[in-house]
């Protein structure tokens, strides 16, 4: 059986191994091309000259990072469409399926087995890809990257590897639910599609209960560059960041320090202060609050590993719920 599976699946194996080894070499080209600029460029660089250098090391890495980010992101779909959708549902749709399971294997057998050497193959790809990517555009990452943004935490480290076993489990068995090829791969690539930007956005930020803290408007937060937004309803603080958190919210309401509301009447006794300075210098001076929710940097392995092991329950599932129905409605 297992010899079967491998003369199902060679073609696939071998333009895969051949795409793998051609990429791993361009992502170690890549991640040694970042560490030489970043070390000759960037690091011990004089003041005047690090703002030009940093903005030449985006504009030179940032579209290939991006690119093969989304690649990789694109990858388990990818899997589910061609590897999953069609392991069961081409039996059906071409009658195969008779002669193969009146054969001394039985049904169980012949999926348990097709399952773990497709599979297997799919955490290794998604696997192998993820690890060179992580360290390939890790340099980039140091100096730019946002490490709970939807773009970097989906093509990172482990939970690429959940996301390709997910999708093989899914087109799988939507391939027997649905029985024809085509649209088993169509609507495996929508639920995965959909999946894939519902979790981001709706979902990820409530793994964990986020912190919530005071923080207070001084010199460090006007370092960051930050904005002030006043209308009717009061003044918001707007671009700051904690340093390697995932912050939940774009823009903060202000309060005094007796608790109340900062308003675009009190701002005014500061706009007059002078320079930009003297004006920073005036409004650090009313000691001005505002509370923020986050997660911190230091739950981004902890977030990695719930979201995996929601994967792999998925995976689990469906992978169960495919043996019932092989067994009893195939």
């Amino acid at each position: 059986m297992t010899w079967l599976t491998w003369r199902q699946f060679r073609a696939q194996t071998v333009v895969t191994v051949c795409a793998l080894a051609l990429l791993a070499l361009y992502l170690v080209y890549l991640g040694n091309d970042m560490r030489d600029f970043y070390d000759t460029r960037v690091v011990n660089c004089a003041p005047q000259d690090c703002t030009l250098a940093l903005d030449a090391f985006r504009d030179d890495y940032l579209d290939v990072v991006m690119l093969l980010g989304l690649a990789l992101i694109a990858l388990p779909g990818l899997i589910g469409i061609f590897w999953g959708a069609p392991l069961v549902a081409r039996e059906l749709e071409e009658r195969t399926d008779r002669l193969v399971w009146n054969q001394s294997v039985t049904r169980t057998r012949w999926l348990a087995v097709k399952l773990a050497v497709v599979g297997a193959a799919t955490a290794v790809v998604t696997g192998l890809f993820s690890l060179l990517l992580t360290w390939s555009a890790s340099r980039y990452d140091q100096v730019f990257g946002e490490r709970f943004a939807a773009m970097t935490f989906d093509s990172r480290n482990l939970v690429p590897v959940g996301y390709g076993l997910f999708a093989f489990a899914l087109g799988t068995v939507v391939g027997m639910l649905v029985r024809r090829t085509v649209p088993a791969m169509a609507v495996t690539l929508a639920v995965f599609a959909v999946l894939q930007v519902v979790v981001p956005v709706a979902v990820r930020q409530h793994l964990m209960p986020p912190v919530t803290a005071t923080g207070t408007l001084d010199a460090a937060v006007f370092a960051q560059r930050i904005g002030l937004n006043l209308n009717d309803s009061g003044a918001f603080l707007r671009g700051y960041t904690v340093p390697g958190a995932w912050m939940l919210d774009e823009e903060y309401q202000l309060f005094k320090p007796d608790g109340t509301p900062y308003t675009e009447k009190d701002a005014r006794s500061c706009m007059g202060a002078g320079s930009r300075e003297e004006t920073e210098a005036c409004t650090v001076a009313q000691k001005l609050t505002f509370e923020m929710t986050y997660h911190p940097r230091n739950r981004y392995w902890t977030f990695q590993w719930i979201e995996l092991s929601g994967y792999l329950v998925l995976t689990a599932l469906l992978t169960g719920f495919g043996f019932f129905w092989l067994r009893r409605r195939v």
